[in-house]
């Protein structure tokens, strides 16, 4: 039987979904509700070993997980966990080097509490091919009869010099699906029993993406 340990500076989660929630005063606050865990850990790596400190944890899920390859199922194999599908790393808290082993489970109830800091790492919605206006925010052209410049980029570089295509020059191409980070969100409400908790605003990626959870 593991122990339950909350000595890392995060988890992963699921994003349930947004919703709102009605504080003593009457205040209505917009939240995120997150499935925040459990997780348990697979692998720990030390300033002896690797040089550094953290803990590999793994996502455990109700659904059945099948490992990739022979690899990914010895690795889970060793540290004596069932398989994951997300695994990912977190720093170690100070102090707590020696007390958090191979097999033990990260708990949000031991990680997060009402009125914590905490940014929330995921992937934006895919939005696909998009234009200028929709993928970066251009103004656009005149809307105007015979403009014929409503929604086109302009100029995207010089003929005489520098004569080519500067690298990073906003353009179209596919928008959203990429990694973002949503810094300093209030925790307002926690679940122990669901491992649920409940953060004030708006967190990147679709309901049933994974997140990450990061302590200030």
């Amino acid at each position: 039987m593991t122990k339950d340990r909350g000595m890392t500076n995060g988890l992963i989660g699921i994003k349930v979904g947004m919703t709102q929630i009605f504080q003593e005063d009457g205040t209505v606050v917009p939240v995120t509700v997150l499935k925040a865990g459990p997780c348990v850990v697979v692998q720990r790596k030390t300033r002896l070993t690797d040089g550094y400190e953290s803990a590999q944890l793994g996502l455990v899920e109700t659904r059945r997980v099948k490992p990739r390859n022979k690899p990914t199922e010895g690795h889970f194999r060793r540290a004596g966990v069932p398989p994951a599908r997300v695994l990912r790393e977190f720093a170690v808290s100070p102090g707590e080097e020696e007390t958090l082993k191979v097999g033990d489970q990260v708990l949000a109830a031991n990680l997060f509490h009402v009125n914590d800091r905490v940014d929330v790492i995921g992937t934006s919605k895919g939005l696909g091919f998009a234009g200028v206006v929709r993928r970066h925010h251009f103004r656009g052209g005149d809307k105007s009869h015979g403009s014929m410049f409503h929604r086109a980029p302009g100029s995207i570089g010089a003929s005489s010099y520098p004569s080519r295509v500067v690298k990073g020059t906003r353009m179209a191409g596919h928008a959203g699906a990429q990694r973002v980070t949503v810094r300093n969100l209030r925790v307002v409400m926690v679940n122990e029993e669901q491992h649920l908790i409940a953060v004030r605003g708006a967190v990147p990626g679709k309901p049933g993406g994974y997140v990450l959870i990061r302590r200030k």
